[in-house]
């Protein structure tokens, strides 16, 4: 027992403090990417009843932006990532709404599975799933058409940005790899 606790002190130091410059470009990244998807959403896209700003985008661009050469971070992990798991989500929602404590474990617990088996591990798309499952009318009422949009064409928008901005600097290549 005193071992396993003892695991729990980590044995690392904290990782070292970015350059201002790198702030910046993770600022300006997120912002630009942020902004496209939520200005669709509510200029275009809202005013249909439909959605393309989802909160585990957020998160996304804290990689995508932020630690952009973390193969979390990797177009193939955030379109991978957030697209499998949003099929995860749905379908757990569809077969296990009427649980609604079920579907949620089963949701994120499935789609980390799946995004370790696939190699496209993005911690996000456990949100997406589970926003598939909790995200009420709006969402559910989308179906399999949540996959496409807002997952797949919000990732798709935010990759872009990453893939301008991110390769403006000298100091930043984005991505390291696509498959």
């Amino acid at each position: 027992m005193n071992g396993y606790l003892q695991k729990m002190r980590g044995q690392g130091q904290s990782p070292p403090r970015v350059s201002l410059a790198e702030v910046c470009w993770s600022w300006l990244g997120s912002f630009l990417g942020i902004a496209a998807v939520a200005l669709l959403h509510y200029k275009l896209l809202d005013q249909q009843g439909l959605m393309l700003l989802l909160g585990s985008f957020g998160a996304s661009a804290v990689l995508i932006y932020g630690a952009v050469r973390s193969p979390l971070a990797q177009p193939r992990n955030l379109l991978g990532g957030h697209i499998l798991s949003a099929v995860i989500g749905v379908t757990a929602f569809q077969w296990l709404g009427m649980y609604p404590w079920l579907a949620a474990a089963v949701a994120v617990s499935a789609s980390i599975a799946l995004m370790h088996l696939t190699r496209t591990l993005h911690p996000p798309g456990g949100a997406t799933a589970l926003i598939a499952v909790i995200g009420g009318q709006s969402v559910h009422k989308l179906g399999y058409l949540y996959v496409a949009m807002p997952v797949a064409l919000g990732a798709c928008i935010m990759l872009v940005i990453a893939l301008v901005v991110n390769n403006i600097p000298k100091t930043r290549k984005y991505p390291e790899f696509w498959v």
